[in-house]
């Protein structure tokens, strides 16, 4: 439940940047990335309604060399928007935690995520320590 100190948010990414560590993921700042993700989430459900739409018109051409070109578009299209879905997936994730107060906090070691990591990454669940940590041990061991 949104609580109505959440419903607007006058919050800036320059006051979001002074503010003082112990308003670290206040009402306005949860407010603030709410919407952060609430346009983002809008803007991908919009690109695949366009790409719906796209892929529906297109016309089959009995030229084989357009129709090879026309369907390596297709995919091309299809591999972005598979990787819109699951941007898509993280986002609605994110907008759980700020419903259950554990947004901004590190999934891993309980720590203050940050917001210029929030600013660039609104669907960061790890602080940047344990990010490079888990991103090393892939490399390490192929995972």
């Amino acid at each position: 439940m949104v609580k109505l100190a959440e419903k607007k948010s006058t919050e800036t990414e320059t006051t979001l940047l002074a503010a003082p560590p112990e308003e670290y993921m206040s009402a306005g700042q949860r407010a603030f990335f709410r919407q952060r993700l609430l346009d983002e989430e809008e803007a991908l459900l919009s690109a695949v309604k366009e790409t719906a739409g796209h892929l529906q018109e297109s016309e089959v051409s009995s030229d084989w060399i357009d129709r090879a070109s026309t369907e390596e578009e297709h995919t091309l299209e299809l591999r972005v928007r598979d990787r819109e879905r699951k941007l898509l997936q993280k986002i609605r994730e994110a907008l759980r935690h700020i419903d259950d107060g554990s947004y901004g906090w590190c999934e891993e070691t309980g720590e203050p995520i940050g917001i210029a990591r929030l600013l660039a990454r609104p669907t960061a669940q790890l602080c940047l320590e344990a990010q490079e940590r888990r991103e090393q041990s892939k490399r390490r061991f192929g995972g």
